[in-house]
């Protein structure tokens, strides 16, 4: 249980929690890479336990070393997250060639690979959300993050790849250790100082006449399934493939605030406000992982509703942090 396994994105939101679960199982023979850089991530690394951490940099050189012989598996987290992000070159680099990379390694060496993949590559959805093979290529992600994971997914897709890796497609994940994110964090991160001192909560108006303020919805996966289901793969290194990540159940914007003043013992007070018009054109009103194939590759677990996510997150983390 004390093999070595290397982590990206190991100071991030998900990696973060992922390597508390595998310390949680006595693994501490991890290697974690990340850039720190200047900001406040360096704190989600407090409490856990690991070998040593490597700036991304440092990982290619790491790799080529006789210490890497003994990694016996990759969980990829490691991206740029930002939706907003328009540097097309950067993603393409940090995102796209560097998993590329990683996957390749993985495979030459014999070494099991589970890499983050995105709702984002599903677009406005008119394609659907199914993650069968036959629909992949037909996606039109409708911004540069999710064209940069859509592309990684076709590569996989095309070097019959996804027969020995897995792919996750994470919906619109939140939960503990998210704080570092900023504006990419989720709403419940992002509204619980505010309706705890304010009482209100303010949302983005519509601007779709099918969907009227705060009605438009999303997949909301609490992170400790997502946990659960990173580690379901790791044991399970014989199932393999592109796969959602997501409850399956779409949730309005409103459930998800109503979650938050209930978890808060506080009267729903909700505010609409003009969305940037920056991201209107990019803007996803609807997501809903189609989760036949995780189940048909043997997850059986269910995932949180809002309402147990919500309040789990306040009680266990929000209330005590912040």
């Amino acid at each position: 249980m004390n093999e070595r396994i290397i982590v990206t994105g190991a100071a991030g939101f998900i990696g973060r929690n992922i390597v508390a679960a595998l310390n949680r199982r006595g693994q501490d023979n991890l290697v974690l890479v990340d850039d720190l850089g200047t900001s406040d991530k360096w704190r989600n690394l407090r409490g856990l336990e690991f070998e040593r951490i490597l700036p991304i940099d440092a990982l290619s050189a790491f790799l080529a070393s006789p210490d890497a012989e003994a990694v016996s598996a990759i969980v990829h987290m490691g991206a740029c997250s930002a939706t907003t992000e328009r540097d097309a070159d950067y993603l393409l680099s940090n995102n796209y060639q560097y998993s590329v990379d990683l996957i390749t390694w993985a495979l030459a060496h014999g070494a099991r690979l589970i890499y983050a993949s995105s709702g984002a590559t599903y677009g406005d959805g008119a394609r659907g959300y199914s993650d069968r093979d036959e629909v992949t290529p037909t996606l039109r992600p409708l911004n540069m993050y999710g064209y940069s994971k859509h592309l990684v997914d076709l590569w996989a897709l095309r070097k019959g790849h996804l027969e020995s890796v897995v792919g996750l497609k994470f919906f619109n994940v939140y939960g503990p250790h998210e704080e570092h994110k900023g504006d990419m964090r989720s709403l419940v991160s992002k509204a619980y100082v505010e309706v705890r001192d304010t009482g209100r909560m303010r949302l983005f108006k519509s601007y779709r006449d099918d969907f009227a303020d705060g009605e438009s919805k999303r997949d909301f996966v609490y992170i400790d399934d997502v946990v659960d289901v990173v580690l379901y793969f790791l044991d399970h290194p014989e199932r393999n493939g592109l796969l959602n990540c997501g409850t399956s159940r779409a949730t309005t914007w409103i459930e998800l605030a109503t979650a938050l003043f209930t978890a808060l013992g506080v009267d729903p007070r909700i505010e609409f406000v003009e969305m940037p018009e920056s991201i209107r054109d990019r803007y996803q009103y609807f997501t809903e992982a189609d989760g036949t194939r995780l189940r048909e590759a043997g997850y059986r677990r269910p995932f949180r509703g809002v309402e147990d996510g919500v309040r789990e997150y306040v009680e266990t983390f929000l209330s005590q942090e912040l």
